[in-house]
């Protein structure tokens, strides 16, 4: 009986101890790499009316002087000679016919 309990002790106690966290080796952690942090272009806001040479300025089918710039289209002012970012109802004003 003596031995016995002796015995479930000693392997309760090798038990415990193989199953304690300090004899687990640690989990591979990945290593951080100096990989390069995006960087979102800086959008320059559009203006709504730009100067331009007639010269660079192109001519449309029924005769209005156009020029395109970043992928926006910029309208002619007769009156003032400016070029106006295009707008719904642009075409219904007489300095832009």
């Amino acid at each position: 009986m003596k031995n016995s309990a002796i015995v479930t002790l000693l392997l309760s106690l090798i038990t415990f101890t193989a199953c304690n966290k300090k004899t687990h080796p640690e989990k591979d952690t990945p290593v951080a790499t100096n990989k390069p942090v995006y960087k979102a272009p800086v959008k320059t806001p559009t203006p709504k009316s730009i100067v331009v040479n007639d010269a660079a300025a192109k001519t449309s089918a029924n005769g209005r002087r156009y020029y395109d710039l970043e992928g926006k289209r910029y309208w002619r002012n007769n009156k003032d000679g400016k070029y106006y970012l295009y707008y719904k109802g642009m075409f219904d004003k007489p300095e832009f016919q």
